[in-house]
């Protein structure tokens, strides 16, 4: 089942008829089948799903990590499911920020060098990367710890420096896959709410996966994938 389409919802991206196959032939399996979604300003979806279901899948075509055997995604009136390797590159260093199950962070940088990172990538001044690392350590509670290395955090802490450095090129679309996987449920439950005001705070369309069914108490809309195909959903939109 997909969700129908509104010509006028100043959804930031727009999913239709999203397919993806992997393999051929004999061993040729339908990840996705007929997936059709909208992501809007200041809104956290919350992506549900087994393994298997097509969670991950589906996150990867919305942030153009991958793209769909047939079907489009639109990202502000770009289609990037046509755009080109360098396109889709540019676009994920400015409009889309990730979040990982696995924190990614680097081992050899501090807490305000990992945040900063994505900021050097697209060349943002020294002084207005520095304004914006304080900015996003005080908004996840890490203002003390900007000079520890992930070593020295613990995961939830991670996560949170995970969460910032995501948000550090003011993306409009925050893509998170499985974030709170790793962390014991009280901690992942501080993280989604994080997520949550952060989203709200910042105006960002948020598209987030998990299987834990307690993280649907802080989205604002809830989407439920079987077996590749969107299954229902149900929430409101946020306003922008």
């Amino acid at each position: 089942m997909s969700e129908p389409m509104t010509e006028t919802s100043g959804a930031i991206i727009i999913a239709q008829g999203l397919r993806r196959v992997y393999g051929s032939g004999e061993t040729e399996v339908d990840a996705l089948t007929d997936v059709s979604l909208e992501l809007h300003p200041g809104e956290l979806v919350l992506l549900r799903g087994p393994s298997g279901s097509g969670k991950t899948t589906l996150l990867n075509l919305l942030g153009g990590l991958d793209k769909p055997t047939a079907g489009t995604v639109m990202l502000g009136g770009v289609e990037l499911t046509a755009a080109s390797e360098d396109a889709l590159a540019g676009i994920r260093q400015r409009e889309i920020g990730f979040v990982f199950q696995s924190f990614a962070l680097l081992p050899v940088l501090s807490a305000a060098e990992n945040i900063e990172v994505p900021m050097r990538i697209v060349r943002t001044p020294a002084a207005e990367r520095g304004a914006r690392v304080v900015e996003l350590l005080a908004a996840v509670g890490l203002a003390d710890h900007a000079n520890q290395r992930p070593y020295e955090l613990s995961g939830g802490q991670q996560q949170r420096v995970g969460i910032a450095r995501a948000l550090a090129n003011q993306p409009r679309v925050l893509i998170a896959d499985e974030p709170t996987g790793q962390l014991d449920s009280g901690t992942a439950a501080q993280m989604m709410a994080l997520i949550a005001a952060l989203v709200h705070e910042e105006g960002v369309a948020a598209i987030v996966s998990t299987h834990d069914p307690r993280m649907a108490e802080y989205a604002d809309r809830v989407l439920q994938l079987h077996d590749g195909r969107l299954a229902s959903g149900h929430g409101r939109h946020a306003a922008a």
